[in-house]
């Protein structure tokens, strides 16, 4: 038989045992995560290739917690610390996404089409990603909204439409935000009319980043 100093010994080493292997569990590693699609109290996120979908409150198996989500935005709660998404963030090891380089993924919708939130001025936005347009271009309503004076402070062009000759007003973007990617000075279009129904992100935005694709996702990389 044991002695009793023995099985105290063998107690205490289990118990540590045990200890360690739940310590380990719960430090799980995680190298990439990326906002995939975001709906009301819901968000569909990959860690590191697996698809989760996630309503408020609940975590992956890697520890990654939804707070809050939006049609705009996701509140995610990695390794303890809560930081606003907007849909295609990607975080990388550490989760910092560094300043150069800072990439956006974007998901197709059911037609094809690359939406993606974004800001203009500061002012939050949905962009239709269009690889054809020139500049950025967008409606009179939504150059109201978003306080651009286009026909103060705009110069009068004409664009060639699919409905045939258009006129437009040439005007200067302060800022424009998608994801991490902010770029200043950004050449824009309003048409003084309804078209287009969602604000364009053209080549005047486009064309100063890397865009390659993975899978049927399209990533946007600041050069």
């Amino acid at each position: 038989l044991l002695s009793l100093r023995t099985q105290s010994l063998m107690k205490t080493r289990l118990l540590v045992s045990t200890l360690l292997l739940i310590f380990s569990q719960s430090g799980l590693s995680v190298d990439k995560v990326l906002v995939l699609g975001l709906f009301k109290d819901k968000a569909v996120i990959i860690v590191d290739n697996k698809r989760h979908v996630l309503s408020v409150g609940e975590s992956t198996p890697e520890g990654v917690k939804l707070i809050s989500a939006n049609s705009r935005e996701a509140v995610l709660e990695i390794n303890g610390k809560q930081d606003t998404y907007t849909l295609g963030s990607r975080i990388g090891v550490n989760f910092k996404e560094p300043e150069k380089g800072a990439t956006v993924t974007i998901a197709p919708d059911d037609r094809g089409s690359y939406h993606v939130n974004g800001s203009i001025n500061g002012f939050q936005v949905e962009f239709l990603v269009d690889t054809g347009a020139t500049l950025i271009s967008m409606n009179r309503i939504q150059a109201k909204r978003i306080g651009i004076n286009y026909k103060l402070e705009g110069e009068v062009a004409t664009s060639q439409t699919a409905s045939g000759p258009a006129t437009i007003y040439r005007v200067n973007l302060d800022r424009v935000k998608v994801g991490d990617i902010e770029l200043q000075d950004v050449a824009g279009a309003v048409h003084d009319g309804d078209f287009p129904e969602v604000i364009l992100l053209g080549n005047s935005f486009l064309s100063k980043l890397k865009i390659y694709r993975e899978g049927q996702l399209m990533v946007l990389e600041k050069k």
